[in-house]
């Protein structure tokens, strides 16, 4: 564990192979949590395991003390009208939690979703509950944690604004495989003022209330392009855009993240993602 937390570190690409690319990629920048792809994030392709890659890479994640965590595909969408795209996103949900045990990933993130059509939320909530309680009930204690990622708000999003969390918890039983993933341009997006003074210790104590201190277990650490509320979800380096720097010092200093790391999903590579990470590693100091 480092010798403060939370720990920080950004999505790492995974090209030429998880153990090589995704731990260069960590040393390079400083990192000391990260989050990977473990299969194509616009597709629902699901490729066989690679036993000795998940070896390797695991292996030296635990030398370097590196924590991982698994984004799933874009395309789950877990409450949609669409039968096809509701198979889907359980079978690639399923999927991502499966390869999240084989790397040793402590949680694996996915996004809410939407209903689409107004007429579908409460249905949405159903088959929601009925495709994802067998999912969730067979994970075994070292399985990593389902992280709902709550999005910008757009159209019929389930979760719109934080306190919409309680019906997606509702629907899963409230389960203990199910933590929360907070992203900061997201929130924002939706509505929640965290670039104001007091704005993040606000929304982040709603949270808490919300969905209790325990399932807070990532952070998407982004600035965003757009005001609060814009309901667009566009990702900006910490310090150049709407949030600013700030708040970011007031999330570090929040209790509810203290077993919460922050991870970058900015735009740029090495050079733009070690100065983050090197930003960020300051105010938490």
């Amino acid at each position: 564990m480092p010798k403060t937390s939370p720990r920080i570190g950004a999505h790492t690409p995974t090209s030429g192979g998880m153990a090589k690319r995704a731990i260069a990629y960590a040393e390079t920048i400083g990192a000391e949590a990260i989050q990977v792809f473990t299969s194509n994030p616009r597709g629902w392709a699901m490729p066989e395991t690679n036993h000795e890659a998940d070896a390797l890479f695991r292996e030296k994640a635990t030398a370097l003390d590196i924590e991982t965590y698994v984004h799933a595909p874009f395309l789950i969408n877990l409450g949609s009208p669409t039968e096809g795209t509701y198979l889907n996103s359980l079978a690639s949900t399923e999927y991502s939690l499966k390869r999240g045990k084989e790397i040793g990933a402590l949680g694996v993130v996915v996004h809410t979703g939407s209903a689409v059509n107004e007429d579908f939320i409460d249905k949405a909530w159903k088959q929601i509950h009925k495709g994802m309680m067998p999912i969730l009930n067979a994970l075994t204690n070292d399985a990593p944690m389902l992280l709902l990622e709550p999005t910008a708000g757009q159209g019929q999003s389930l979760v719109k604004r934080l306190e919409d969390l309680e019906n997606y918890l509702k629907a899963l039983e409230y389960h203990p495989k199910v933590g929360i993933c907070l992203d900061t341009c997201h929130v924002f997006a939706a509505g929640h003022d965290i670039a104001k003074k007091g704005g993040m210790k606000e929304t982040l104590d709603l949270l808490v209330q919300v969905a209790g201190i325990e399932r807070i277990q990532l952070i998407h650490a982004n600035d965003s392009m757009d005001v609060c509320g814009a309901l667009k979800d566009r990702h900006q380096n910490i310090g150049d855009g709407f949030i600013g720097v700030d708040p970011f010092a007031e999330l570090l200093k929040h209790p509810a993240v203290v077993n919460a790391p922050l991870i970058l999903e900015t735009p740029g590579m090495e050079p733009e993602h070690g100065k983050e990470v090197a930003l960020l590693k300051k105010l938490r100091a």
